[in-house]
């Protein structure tokens, strides 16, 4: 019997699914992630292409939200199975930010956190409320005897090495202490990230912002992460970011990032 092809898991934070559709096409086609997590979608669930990604061959669920925010979770030759659309812990959150569902033998959460800019102020302080909840529903999957990752979009960056320079965004959301500390709780909960896991001291990037000719200085950050609960982070085989998407026209400024597992618990 040949041996099963890696599973494939990316992220992506698309900045708009209709106006970056095409590019979204071209990496499906090139890359054939079997999971795919995107995010900021800014276009409400009618609005959603559908038929262009079922064409592609991929299933979809989306949980879209007009001109901001929106996630979706695509899988390739199947259906997802939804199990959660929205995080607990607030009845009064209409933000379109988290979705759950079962793929290929995984289950998925789909996540964008907010950016929490301007700081200190509402949106800091409904980034941190935010990350509170997800940290509480979190604990309860880290353990599960179910694989899972939570891919997404975290807007923090971990450490200063997970950014060119750090002096220019000390007082950025994406840097407070607040945010870097709840991102340490998680990790300390047990789980694993998959590209400081793979990639060791080396620096790797997943957002270069659009100004100050950051991509083709190569002046990133790493926002973008996939957590494995103790189930699935032995079959993690490789990570990577391609950023070859970041370099086509009109693109978004993320670039899709990506595990491959192994099947099975000796992967």
């Amino acid at each position: 019997m040949p041996a099963r092809k890696p599973l494939k898991v990316a992220t992506f934070n698309i900045n708009g699914v209709r106006t970056r559709l095409a590019s979204l096409l071209a990496w499906l086609e090139r890359e054939k992630p079997d999971v795919a997590c995107l995010q900021e979608l800014k276009a409400p669930d009618e609005a959603f292409p559908t038929e262009a990604i079922r064409d592609a061959g991929y299933g979809a669920i989306w949980h879209g939200q007009r001109s901001w925010n929106g996630v979706a979770i695509l899988a390739r030759g199947m259906e997802p199975l939804e199990s959660r659309r929205g995080l607990p812990g607030d009845s009064g959150d209409t933000q379109s930010r988290y979705l759950e569902a079962a793929a290929h033998g995984l289950i998925v959460g789909c996540l964008y956190l907010p950016n929490g800019n301007p700081q200190p102020g509402p949106k800091f302080d409904y980034k941190l409320a935010w990350f509170d909840r997800f940290i509480e529903y979190a604990q309860g999957l880290i353990d599960s005897e179910h694989p899972v990752v939570l891919a997404g979009d975290y807007n923090v960056v971990p450490t200063d090495e997970d950014i060119y320079n750090p002096r220019s965004w000390r007082k950025d959301a994406l840097l407070q202490p607040e945010s870097r500390e709840r991102y340490a709780d998680l990790l300390a909960q047990g789980w694993t990230d998959s590209l400081r896991q793979q990639f060791g001291e080396e620096r790797v990037y997943t957002f270069w912002d659009y100004f100050r000719q950051h991509w083709e200085r190569n002046s990133g950050l790493r926002i973008d992460h996939l957590l494995l609960n103790r189930a699935l982070a032995p079959r993690l085989k490789d990570a990577g970011v391609d950023r070859w998407v970041r370099a086509l026209p009109h693109p978004s400024d993320h670039a899709p990032t990506w595990i491959t597992l192994g099947h099975g618990k000796a992967g």
